[in-house]
């Protein structure tokens, strides 16, 4: 296999995968003025990326590194890259940076608005889509970087900006009224992230009850980490009282499932907020269902709403001190004494990439693991 390779997936067939000699690897191209070249060292594979798979047509996750043919796509991942070419000003080469890359060994971007703690890419398929995707940060000047903690980083960093702003959403809109937020995919590293920002808010007025749905296998990692006042196998869906003004927060995408909450809290449902697909092979239509719609939540929009200048939002910095203080709580509470914590473990080859993402992918992955992966050839 090629030392430089990029890990492509059949947009129409999510199990059917193969590897390509990257397109953005030493070999393949040299830089243009104004180019980086980044090595792309270490990357987390979480549910989430499969919710990237799943839904790469409808949220366009397809065009953050498109193939060359049209019928693949590269998987999106997040993770940890070095700087070994620049043709750019103010990017440094050796220089370590964090944000999101190819499921692969290189990314070529074109640095723009460089400034200490950072970069946008300028890459012109990059244009349309949503601008966190396309920053870069320097880890030198991240506070929220520490090497110890850089594979809790990989993994649950990007997923908890999500959980934060689930959380910021739901309370500014006083939890819709609702007395109780359901949650499926409990054990999933976003659905954690949620559980823990909303968590925080218990004793305050108008604080929800917090109940997961979960598979028999991953009830105990997800009971064990506290964030939940309740975790239930989803066969007990049913046991859940339904006179309870519930808000339920779908991490699953299971079109069975939703109709199952949908029909079991007809006239309490006070919201469905539609998130993941991490059961993707249940994916399906909202259309047609008791109660409220089932909503799209898209991260950037709320972090849109929160950068902006007050009273309706925080300011840019507003919004990173509060995210840096919550994101600092969570580390905190999955490293703290006697919680059953996240166990990160490293893997490295295409071997190992390929098994990890057939086994999220078949929903077989170890709820209690963070996984991260490297493609680069060892010595």
């Amino acid at each position: 296999m090629n030392a430089e390779n990029r890990f492509l997936i059949d947009r129409h067939d999510l199990r059917n995968t193969r590897f390509v000699p990257d397109p953005d690897g030493p070999s393949a191209r040299p830089l243009a003025p104004g180019e980086v070249r980044l090595r792309v060292d270490r990357f987390a594979l979480t549910a989430n990326n499969i919710t990237y798979a799943a839904f790469g047509e409808a949220m366009k996750y397809w065009q953050f590194f498109p193939a060359a043919e049209a019928a693949w796509g590269c998987l999106p991942v997040w993770g940890f890259a070095t700087v070994t070419e620049s043709r750019a000003e103010g990017v440094a080469e050796g220089r370590r940076i964090y944000g999101c890359l190819p499921a692969g060994t290189h990314l070529v971007v074109q640095p723009l608005r460089v400034t200490a703690s950072g970069f946008q890419d300028a890459s012109a398929h990059r244009q349309e889509l949503a601008a966190v995707y396309a920053r870069y940060d320097f880890c030198d000047a991240d506070p929220a970087w520490h090497p110890d903690t850089e594979g809790l980083q990989a993994v649950l960093r990007p997923l908890f900006v999500t959980s934060f702003l689930i959380d910021d959403f739901l309370a500014e809109h006083s939890f819709f009224g609702a007395a109780q937020v359901l949650m499926s995919s409990a054990s999933s590293k976003t659905a954690l992230g949620t559980a823990f920002c909303l968590a925080r808010r218990r004793g305050q007025p108008g604080a929800p009850r917090l109940c997961g749905l979960t598979s028999p296998a991953n009830l105990a990692f997800a009971t064990g980490l506290g964030f939940f006042d309740e975790v239930r196998d989803y066969a007990t869906v049913g046991g859940l009282d339904p006179a309870l003004a519930t808000v339920y927060v779908d991490f699953a995408g299971n079109t069975q499932l939703r109709r199952q909450v949908h029909e079991h809290f007809a006239g309490t449902l006070a919201y469905s907020c539609s998130v993941g697909g991490t059961h993707w092979q249940a994916l399906g239509s909202g259309g047609g269902l008791p109660g409220p719609r089932p909503t799209l939540f898209f991260a950037p929009a709320q972090i849109k709403t929160r950068s902006a200048p007050p009273p309706l939002g925080w300011g840019p910095g507003g919004l990173q001190q509060r995210l840096g203080a919550a994101w600092a709580g969570f580390v905190h509470g999955l490293q703290r004494p006697g919680a059953r914590g996240l166990h990160i473990v490293a893997r490295s080859g295409t071997a190992s990439l390929q098994q990890a993402y057939a086994e999220l992918l078949a929903g077989q992955a170890n709820a209690g693991e963070g996984l991260t992966l490297s493609l680069q050839a060892s010595g």
